[in-house]
């Protein structure tokens, strides 16, 4: 009886030890470095991917982006195209609830939308829901807000009404401008419905505690309506923009993932962490724009030649150790409705036969050895890569065509105000990151009626034909073939001179499973798990 005794006072001790441990063994906290502190957790003034990739555990929209990058149904289970392509109708998940149980509804979304439209708000990023009906003209005061082209048909059905056909409206919803608020919450708390304790939100998550410049920390949403399958109870965002005590954090495991670290690292750490290193391509577009409307810029040949002489591989492996890739499209790859881009006709010549055909075309043109002199002046916003960048060029230029380059630099605010308000120019950094994933917001660049962000000011009449057709066609193949079209005039044109395709640099932990490199960046922590 004795040795009986004993077994069951173990046994129990035992089972009291484990019940005890259970909650802490069983709690999945995900570490999460996010390489800065958020402006704002308030879905009409966001602007950044540090806000977004916090915003969108808290709050999930019609739309939602998968692991993989890819559409899927979020708040909306279903959705109707009407034939003309301009109205969208959603039904809303019957169990679809806001953090405090009550009902995500149509109005709530209604609300939402007319909250970031109303000038009132200004809203940084209004220009994002532009193709809904009316919203231009709203949020210039013009129309008031009842006048916007959304309405609650009832309780769960939303229905949106666009300016014209808009084949990436899909993309645009999955946006963190389109997320949600609840109606009752915002009515009741103002500027408040932000802060934790108090917001009511409707995604995978909900938040606890923000502590600025430390930390932020959100916790599963017991009424999120695929709770059973949110596999992290915590996640812990921190706001480190210093990207070296980001990498020391990872390698001491105090931080599952770390978002955008220093380039120059990527081969230490690929010794030392191998798979867990991940460089991914993005959508977004390094290139260098040509003033057109001056000599010798509006020569094409003397742009083809220009952008021919730069060694794209040199730049993407000695100046970003890889973290950046050669380009020679302006849309970069990765879009699943566009495909593959359609790249500058050079791009499958050796560097050496294109440096030859440049100065072939820069001699036919009357500029270079033998011919007038090539005096550049490159302009470029302030940053160390960005400079690095520009120099390699100048030694570019200056070896095959005997150039003289001046480098110009100014801060990233003046440099863009500069090129926007059509200040003159000969050639100038720039780069764009997508707003949504469709080719055309990369081909509206260099239309002729784009004063903003046409900056060499390229005029074809063919280039904006091409992009009126496709802004009219419905039918998605047919769309992307004059897209491709369009690009392929822009690339024989070269107004613009890609040269590289930014990717996104992350580390994450081989502990963190359900992990996907994607081109839109996008990664809810609601896809990912911790194994231990």
């Amino acid at each position: 009886m004795a040795s009986l005794k004993l077994n069951l006072s173990a046994a129990a001790l035992i089972g009291s030890l484990l019940i005890g441990a259970s909650p802490a063994l069983a709690e999945a906290v995900l570490h999460r470095g996010n390489a800065g502190e958020p402006q704002t957790l308030d879905q009409a003034h966001t602007s950044i991917n540090i806000e977004a990739f916090i915003l969108k555990d808290l709050y999930e929209g019609l739309t939602v982006y998968d692991a993989a990058g890819k559409i899927i149904p979020g708040v909306a289970e279903t959705w109707e195209l009407s034939d003309d392509g301009t109205v969208y109708t959603f039904k809303l998940r019957a169990d679809a609830k806001w953090s405090d149980g009550s009902p995500v509804t149509a109005e709530d979304f209604v609300f939402s939308f007319r909250r970031v439209e109303d000038p009132k708000t200004a809203a940084g990023y209004a220009n994002i829901l532009f193709p809904i009906k009316n919203a231009e003209k709203v949020n210039k005061g013009e129309l008031p807000t009842d006048q916007l082209g959304v309405k609650a048909v009832d309780e769960k059905t939303v229905e949106i009404t666009l300016e014209r056909p808009t084949p990436f409206f899909l993309e645009l919803l999955a946006h963190q401008t389109a997320l949600p608020v609840s109606k009752a919450s915002v009515e009741k708390n103002g500027n408040d419905f932000v802060k934790p304790g108090v917001m009511v939100s409707n995604g995978a998550f909900t938040l606890t505690a923000h502590v600025p410049n430390d930390s932020l920390t959100v916790v599963k949403n017991a009424n999120y309506w695929d709770v059973a399958n949110v596999k992290l109870d915590k996640v812990i965002f921190y706001p480190i923009d210093d990207q070296a005590a980001s990498v020391r954090r990872f390698e001491a495991k105090e931080m599952d993932l770390v978002y955008n670290f220093s380039a120059d690292q990527i081969d230490r750490l690929r010794k030392s962490y191998d798979d867990q290193v991940h460089v991914s391509p993005s959508l977004a577009t390094y290139y260098y724009a040509f003033d057109t409307r001056q000599a010798p810029y509006n020569d094409v040949r003397v742009r083809q030649a220009l952008s021919m002489a730069v060694d794209r591989d040199f730049l993407a492996k000695e100046i970003y150790a890889g973290s950046q890739l050669p380009a020679y499209s302006m849309v970069p790859p990765g879009i699943e409705s566009y495909g593959e881009p359609s790249k500058a006709e050079f791009a499958s010549m050796s560097q050496l036969d294109r440096e030859d055909k440049a100065i072939a075309l820069m001699k036919e043109a009357g500029y270079g050895e033998g011919g007038k002199p090539l005096e550049i002046e490159l302009r470029y916003n302030t940053n160390p890569n960005h400079e690095r960048v520009a120099t390699a060029v100048a030694d570019m230029w200056k070896n095959t065509f005997g150039a003289k380059v001046s480098l110009v630099n100014l801060d990233v605010s003046s440099h863009y105000a500069y090129l926007q308000e059509g200040g003159k120019f000969n050639v100038a950094r720039a780069g764009w990151q997508a707003d949504y994933a469709d080719a055309e917001n990369f081909l509206a660049l260099s239309v002729g009626s784009n004063k903003t962000f046409n900056y060499g000011h390229f005029e074809n009449a063919e280039f904006d034909g091409l992009m009126k057709k496709s802004y009219d066609e419905q039918d998605p193949a047919a769309r992307s073939k004059l897209m491709h079209e369009a690009e392929a005039l822009l690339m024989k044109e070269q107004p613009i001179a890609p040269l590289l395709t930014q990717a996104d640099l992350w580390l994450v932990a081989s502990r963190v499973k359900g992990w996907a490199d994607n081109a839109p960046n996008e990664h809810l922590s609601k896809f990912l798990s911790i194994a231990e």
